[in-house]
């Protein structure tokens, strides 16, 4: 490969996005030949070796694109510095270096997309390619009509207002409602804090699709499998 910028390259890795990739850099997370690097304009060669976390990462040949479904406690990453379960614990029997697309709340389940492509990930997590993703919720009370238009216009949180999104009540379970909640952002929390925007926080949440696939009903909590061909070109 010829040189290019260490954040194109951990990108490439399957590390993260692009975005996340330069995060990792400005942590200190990223060592090129033994040394910490923290300048975004860095460029490896093919004979540069590249650790994050002090683990040597290199551009995958071999691509892997895994659904799996995220239970609550578990955290949506490749690796924790306090010992704490992380998804990719939950995937055996796969020698490849696996990082999650996208995170989901440590109390939130659901499908998730696991990969080594990192063209992939950045596809897939760019807001410019404005991805719908739709969660199931039970939610404290039952929001009324004003509340469902003020989603479809967009609320304002406290980094700024979001896109135009969809509630819909589905169900009720007592004197709570179960909604569908349908995005195309990937803020931090997101979901909740719109739902605690207008005043009906989130008793239970679980994201059930991403873009045009379908949590398979067929995977319970901590169960996972590989993406089919047509559902990664639907993806794509």
């Amino acid at each position: 490969m010829d040189e290019v910028r260490l954040q194109k390259y951990l990108a490439e890795c399957g590390v993260a996005s692009r975005r996340g990739a330069e995060a990792m850099i400005a942590e200190g997370r990223v060592s090129v030949n033994g040394r910490v690097i923290t300048e975004m304009g860095t460029k490896v060669g093919p004979k540069d070796t590249v650790s994050v976390d002090g683990k040597p990462v290199k551009v995958e040949r071999n691509k892997i694109y895994i659904m799996i479904n995220k239970p609550v406690g578990v955290l949506s990453s490749a690796s924790d510095d306090r010992g704490r379960q992380c998804v990719v614990d939950l995937v055996e029997g796969v020698s490849e270096r696996l990082y999650p697309v996208g995170r989901l709340d440590y109390d939130t389940s659901g499908l998730l997309l696991l990969t080594n492509d990192g063209a992939f990930t950045q596809k897939m997590t760019h807001p410019s390619f404005e991805i719908w993703k739709t969660y199931e919720a039970v939610v404290k009370g039952e929001p009324n009509e004003g509340n469902i238009k003020r989603f479809s216009e967009g609320l304002v949180l406290d980094d700024g207002p979001t896109l135009p999104a969809l509630l819909t009540v589905i169900g009720h379970k007592g004197n709570n409602a179960i909604v569908e909640v349908r995005i195309r952002e990937g803020r931090n929390r997101q979901v909740r804090r719109m739902l605690e925007a207008i005043r009906h926080p989130v008793l239970k949440l679980k994201r059930v699709g991403f873009g045009p696939l379908e949590l398979d009903p067929d995977l319970k909590p901590g169960a996972w499998r590989y993406l089919r061909d047509k559902e990664i070109e639907k993806l794509l």
